[in-house]
C-alpha cells in the first residue's frame, strides 16, 4: 500500500489506535490520530514522488524489519533519495510500535 502512495489507508488498516512511531532519535509520536496528522502534513509537502521500493524484509514472531529506498522532492527538505529501515513491533495483527532509522 505504501509503495502506491496509500500511506493513510495503510495507517488505518495496520496500526493500533495507540501506536507509537518514531523517526531516528526524535521524540515519538503517540496514537493513531497524531500519526495520521503527521503523515498528512508530510504528504502535503511532497512535490514529486518517484520511488518507495522495498529492498528487503525480515519477519520474526512479533517483529518486522523492512529496508526501503525512497526518492522524492519535499517542499521543506528538498530532494530526498535515501535508504531507511523500519522496525515494527506487532500485536494482535496491528503495528503497536514503529521506528525509522536513516541518515540525515
Amino acid at each position: 500500500m505504501q509503495k502506491n502512495g496509500e500511506i493513510i489507508a495503510a495507517l488505518e488498516r495496520f496500526y493500533s489506535d495507540d501506536t507509537i512511531m518514531q523517526e531516528n532519535e526524535m521524540a515519538p509520536t503517540v496514537g493513531k490520530e497524531a500519526n495520521r496528522q503527521r503523515e498528512e502534513e508530510f504528504l502535503r509537502n511532497i512535490q514529486a514522488f518517484r520511488k518507495a521500493e522495498v529492498k528487503s524484509v525480515s519477519i520474526g514472531s512479533d517483529t518486522v524489519a523492512i529496508e526501503w529506498h525512497y526518492d522524492y522532492d519535499h517542499r521543506e527538505w528538498g530532494t530526498r533519495n535515501y535508504h531507511q529501515v523500519s522496525l515494527q513491533r506487532w500485536n494482535d495483527g496491528k503495528i503497536v510500535h514503529e521506528r525509522f532509522y536513516y541518515g540525515s
